[in-house]
């Protein structure tokens, strides 16, 4: 642990100081005047982008990090292809930021799909696919991703968060219900405000709180929807998808599965929830998946019936109003999904790996929450302070995994978030861990936390 640390935690005065020469530097301290029309009295001012809430949090936060000595651990700039590696201004780091889980963003067949496709097609789709945007590999990759899954058929969209939220904004509106897992993605709560839906969180992975609910407010409405992740992105661990399927028998509802992180990581051959819970995949209505996590490439995408899919062509303004996938990226989408059905030792191996390294980080005494083992592994600091000052530590000693803070989480839940992938060795998944149980207990020695900072000075100084 460097100095730093102590240095700057061990005053409140030395706190006060730094946020205040922090934000002197970074706030101006004067508005522009009014403007004036010709003497008459001034127009309504402009105003400041930097007098909204969010502006004043985000700087109260990096005021914060800058009076504990801690660097902004997002946006540092990868420089190459990161893997179970990267490298970051020059230094190479053991990697656990990409979500590149089965590392095909560095096979050459993938790579080789891509740049064909650019010879074939160009950059660029140009278009809507609605209008001239349509290409023959936009139809290839919804077949395989139909076929993949199991079901009818299958639609691309140019964004993952996209997908999510004009999906259920097409399909749901104001007389209808939206119950959601109380952990549930961002893009999914996007979604159901902006369908203006009737919208309910239930406790996280609790069905009995779920079923509560439909008999509750499930009569008042004309349709309900019920969505969870299959592998939650934040925790680890997995919805149980049978249960699910018991109450959508009993109560009508449509189940919508996010399947971001479960593709390509459940299930035997990586075809996600339906094929670990050996579970009819046409028991859920619409299943959703992102194409930038094990496909190696970037998009999201729903499966379902035929149905579903032609109103999600005609209707969707996510799909109809946005430009089709550039071609490159359904290629190189398409091809990744051909070698996870041709090598499923790539999936097994992955899953090898995960349940090793939830298996050290239990043994050093390491509290990882509900992590079920697939690919991804947090480490529960609590703290948002500590989990920042974690994530230091650990760049520092050449392994690069990042904290989840609040607002993502809820201040008291802060963690590190370790993504696993198939080219990690045992051996720098053990440096990993132990370093993490070393680093952590060296922060909880120097007894800096939230509390180390008073948070309305830092408050004033970002008002000023």
């Amino acid at each position: 642990m460097t100095n730093e640390f102590k240095s700057s935690g061990t005053a409140g005065g030395g706190i006060k100081r730094a946020a205040l020469d922090f934000m002197n530097a970074k706030t101006p301290k004067t508005q522009p005047p009014a403007r004036q029309t010709n003497g008459a009295a001034p127009l309504r001012p402009v105003p400041a982008f930097s007098d909204l809430p969010q502006y004043k949090q985000m700087k109260a936060h990096q005021a914060a990090g800058v009076a504990l000595g801690i660097e902004n651990p997002f946006y540092r700039a990868h420089e190459g292809t990161p893997g179970a590696t990267t490298l970051i201004s020059g230094s190479t780091y053991t990697n656990f930021a990409s979500y590149d889980y089965l590392s095909l963003n560095q096979d050459e067949r993938v790579r080789t799909a891509a740049v064909e496709a650019v010879a074939r097609y160009g950059i660029t789709s140009s278009a809507s696919r609605l209008v001239a945007g349509e290409r023959p590999i936009h139809q290839e990759l919804e077949a395989k991703l139909a076929a993949f899954h199991g079901v009818e058929s299958a639609v691309v969209m140019v964004s993952g968060y996209l997908t999510n939220l004009t999906t259920i904004s097409c399909l749901m509106g104001p007389t209808d219900l939206i119950l959601h897992d109380e952990l549930i993605h961002n893009s999914i709560l996007a979604g159901a405000q902006a369908s203006g839906a009737t919208r309910r969180s239930f406790k996280h992975n609790d069905l009995v709180d779920l079923e509560r609910m439909l008999l509750r407010l499930s009569s008042r409405h004309r349709r309900v929807l019920v969505i969870v992740e299959g592998l939650y992105s934040m925790d680890g661990d997995l919805s149980d998808l049978p249960e699910l399927v018991k109450l959508r028998r009993k109560h009508g509802f449509w189940l919508m599965v996010d399947e971001a992180h479960s593709v390509g990581v459940l299930g035997e051959t990586g075809r996600g929830s339906a094929e670990h819970f050996d579970v009819d995949p046409d028991e859920v209505d619409i299943w959703m998946g992102t194409l930038s996590k094990s496909t190696a490439a970037c998009g999201g995408y729903i499966a379902g019936k035929s149905g579903l899919i032609d109103i999600l062509k005609g209707y969707a303004g996510g799909f109809v109003y946005s430009v089709g996938l550039p071609p490159a990226i359904a290629a190189a989408a398409a091809r990744s999904v051909d070698l996870i059905t041709e090598e499923p030792e790539r999936v097994a191996q992955l899953r090898d790996r995960s349940q090793y390294f939830l298996k050290q980080l239990k043994a050093l005494g390491l509290e990882t929450g509900h992590c079920a083992g697939y690919a991804v592994v947090p480490v529960m600091v609590g703290d948002s302070i500590k989990a920042a000052m974690l994530s230091k530590a650990m760049m520092e000693a050449g392994i690069n995994v990042l904290p989840i803070l609040f607002p993502a989480v809820p201040e008291g839940s802060a963690r590190l978030r370790f993504f696993i992938n198939y080219d990690h060795t045992e051996e720098q998944l053990d440096h990993a861990a132990t370093q993490t149980a070393k680093a952590l207990q060296a922060i909880v020695d120097l007894g800096i936390d939230i509390s180390s900072i008073d948070i309305n000075d830092v408050m004033e100084f970002v008002n000023t």
